[in-house]
C-alpha cells in the first residue's frame, strides 16, 4: 500500500514500475526534507569574495562512486536515501511506498524552467526528475575537492544545499557546467542557483575561476543592487505617471517615454514583465 504526503516525490531512472498508489493518509515526511538555509544576495556577494579564483585542476582520477561515495547513500541516517529525501522537499502531492521513503508520483515546479512536472515512478518515466548537484561533482573535483576527506567529499555529494529537483532534460544539458558556461534557462532562478553555489564553494573549501567568478559576481550583483537607471526619454515624450498609474500595455508605456519599466518604479506591471526578472517592456 502507498501513502501520500503533501510535500513531494520522485525516483531513479533505473526504479522498476510501480503499482498504482492508493490515497490513504500517510506519515510525515522523511527527516532530511527540511528546508535548506539560502541566504541573501548581498550575503552571497559578500561570501564570494572569500572564494579563492584559480585555475581548473586536471580531471585526473575522477569517478564518482570512488571519490564521492556511492550515489544516494543516507548519509543522515533517517532510514531515506538521499534522492528520495531531496525528491520530498521539493516536489509536492506526494505519494510515497509503504516504505515511507521511496517517492512514487508528485508534481515538481521545475526551478530551471518554470514548467510544472508531473513525476511518476518507472522505467521510462522517473528521468523527467533528476536530482541536480547545483555545484557539479566533477566541477568540484577540479576545484578543490581533491584536497578533501573522503569523508567531506561524500558529504558534499549528499548535501541538501547542492540538491535541487529539476527538469530531466534541462539538467542532462547542464552537464558539468560551472557558471561561467551555464545557467538555468529560467532568469528568475538565477539569484537561488548562484548563491546555492556560492554557499557550496565556500563551505567545502572549494574555488571559482576568474571567468566563473566573474560571471556569479555580475548576477548577483544584479540581484542585490538597485535598478539600473531608466535611459533618458527622448525630448518632448510624455513624463511617466508618479502616481502609481499601471500602463494598459507595453506600447503605451513606450509610447509615454517609460520603457523599459522596472520593479519599484512607476507604472511597471508584472503582467507585461514576460520574463519575470524585473523588467517589463523590454
Amino acid at each position: 500500500m502507498a501513502v501520500v504526503l503533501l510535500l513531494a516525490g520522485c525516483s531513479l531512472p533505473t526504479d522498476p514500475p510501480v503499482d498504482a498508489a492508493s490515497s490513504s493518509p500517510g506519515p510525515a515526511a522523511p527527516a532530511g526534507s527540511a528546508a535548506v538555509p539560502v541566504v541573501s544576495a548581498d550575503d552571497a556577494l559578500a561570501l564570494l569574495a572569500t572564494v579563492p579564483v584559480k585555475g581548473r585542476a586536471p580531471r585526473t582520477g575522477y569517478e564518482r562512486e570512488t571519490v564521492f561515495g556511492p550515489a544516494w547513500a543516507d548519509v543522515d541516517g533517517n532510514g531515506c536515501d538521499t534522492r528520495n529525501d531531496v525528491l520530498a522537499r521539493d516536489l509536492t502531492q506526494v505519494v510515497l511506498d509503504d516504505d515511507g521513503c521511496t517517492v512514487l508520483t508528485g508534481r515538481l515546479a521545475d526551478p530551471y524552467t518554470g514548467a510544472e512536472i508531473a513525476f511518476s515512478r518507472g522505467v521510462s518515466t522517473s528521468s523527467q526528475v533528476q536530482v541536480d548537484h547545483v555545484v557539479p561533482l566533477s566541477d568540484a573535483w577540479q576545484k578543490g575537492a581533491q584536497q578533501l576527506s573522503q569523508a567531506e567529499r561524500e558529504a558534499l555529494a549528499n548535501d541538501p544545499l547542492n540538491l535541487m529537483a529539476v527538469d530531466g532534460r534541462t539538467n542532462e544539458s547542464k552537464g558539468d557546467g560551472d557558471a561561467a558556461t551555464w545557467l538555468p534557462p529560467r532568469r528568475a532562478g538565477w539569484c537561488t542557483y548562484v548563491t546555492r553555489q556560492v554557499q557550496v564553494k565556500a563551505g567545502y573549501r572549494l574555488w571559482t575561476t576568474a571567468a566563473e567568478h566573474d560571471r556569479i559576481a555580475a548576477v548577483l550583483t544584479d540581484c542585490a543592487g538597485a535598478p539600473p537607471a531608466t535611459p533618458t526619454p527622448p525630448a518632448g515624450t510624455p513624463e511617466p505617471p508618479t502616481d502609481g498609474t499601471v500602463y494598459p500595455d507595453c506600447a503605451a508605456a513606450r509610447a509615454a517615454g517609460a520603457a523599459p519599466l522596472r520593479a519599484g518604479q512607476p507604472g511597471y506591471d508584472p503582467g507585461m514583465d514576460g520574463d519575470g526578472d524585473g523588467v517589463a517592456c523590454e
